[in-house]
């Protein structure tokens, strides 16, 4: 393990961009990023902004290639800098967020930023364009509704999973579900800023909405029941199974390296051909670690940190406060 395996990812992936009914669409890239557009009767609303204004740019081409009504709302389903730092690239729309996701930008967000451009350049394309930190404009603590002329949409605070702030967009006439992170299809869930045990209660308040098409957060659109539900069962396991495994190693008294030589191992068979595994799995098993030894708020991951976990699964240097108390 040489640095991050994202640092080497610099190929270009095709985008598409899906129809999933009248005015609804998926921006999709072969597993990088995914963000959703819903077309009302006066404006459109964006569903996670990229993570520049300048590859912002390219969601807007498609947009006004089926409408020319402005971007008047961007909803932010969580606050990590790949999802939200786009928002300028839309002009001066209403930014919505959950209350637990601001508090998150407020405690985090620029460390966030500076740690995930660090690791990910091919994802920040255009980083100058990027004003500073994004700020939401109105937040919700559990629930509110866009109505977009007789269109309803729902924005949830669904629960932790992914991050503490995890927000989804629900159509519930249309039965289309802009997922977010809390759902990812043929991607590896990246778990670094995770709730592992909250996780499955927030997957079975998804199922519950009963979605019939999908915009997950990484991952091609899904287009029926059948393949919302593999999405969700997908994601579930791999969660499920990766925090499972933590768990076995830290209960037989193990350190991180060994945990994680182990979990890469078990994991690898099953869902090494997701996209982002080797990029993922450090952050994720690092974080199941911790929530394994008690540490219910996850850890701020900073560029220094980055390094410095990079070199204890390489060379099994101790992080340190690697050990959680209390």
């Amino acid at each position: 393990m040489s640095g991050f395996a994202s640092t080497n990812d610099l190929a270009e992936k095709n985008v598409s961009f899906d129809e999933l009914g009248p005015g609804l669409y998926a921006y999709t890239a072969e597993g990088d990023p995914n963000s959703g557009v819903i077309v009302g009767r006066d404006g459109v609303v964006v569903v996670d902004a990229q993570a520049t204004p300048a590859m912002a740019q390219d969601v807007i081409a498609r947009i006004r290639a089926v409408t020319d009504k402005p971007v008047t709302q961007v909803v932010l389903s969580h606050y990590h800098a790949v999802r939200v730092l786009g928002v300028a690239g839309y002009g001066t729309p209403a930014v919505i967020a959950s209350d637990a996701t601001r508090a998150l930008i407020v405690e985090r967000g620029q460390q966030d930023m500076d740690s995930e451009i660090g690791r990910f350049p091919r994802l920040f394309r255009g980083k100058e364009t990027i004003p500073g930190l994004t700020w939401p404009t109105h937040t919700f603590q559990r629930r509110m509704t866009l109505w977009l002329g007789e269109r309803e949409a729902q924005v949830i605070h669904v629960g932790r999973s992914h991050t503490a702030g995890d927000t989804v967009v629900w159509l519930p006439k249309e039965k289309v579900l802009f997922a977010g992170d809390t759902v990812e299809f043929g991607a590896t869930p990246y778990c670094g800023d995770a709730h592992f045990a909250d996780w499955p209660a927030t997957l079975d308040a998804i199922s519950a909405l009963g979605p019939e098409k999908m915009v997950p957060g990484r991952g091609r659109a899904l287009m029926s029941k059948a393949e919302c539900a593999e999405a969700i069962a997908g994601t579930r396991a791999f969660t499920s199974d990766l925090f499972a495994r933590v768990r076995q190693g830290v209960e037989k008294g193990w350190d991180l390296k060994a945990i994680y030589d182990d979990a890469v191992g078990f994991m690898r068979p099953k869902y090494g051909q997701w996209v982002i595994f080797e990029h993922c799995m450090p952050f994720n098993v690092t974080r199941a670690y911790d929530e394994a030894k008690g540490l219910d708020h996850p850890r701020i991951w900073t560029a220094e940190r980055d390094v410095e976990m990079w070199r204890a699964l390489e060379h099994g240097t101790p992080m340190k406060s690697a050990e959680v108390h209390g």
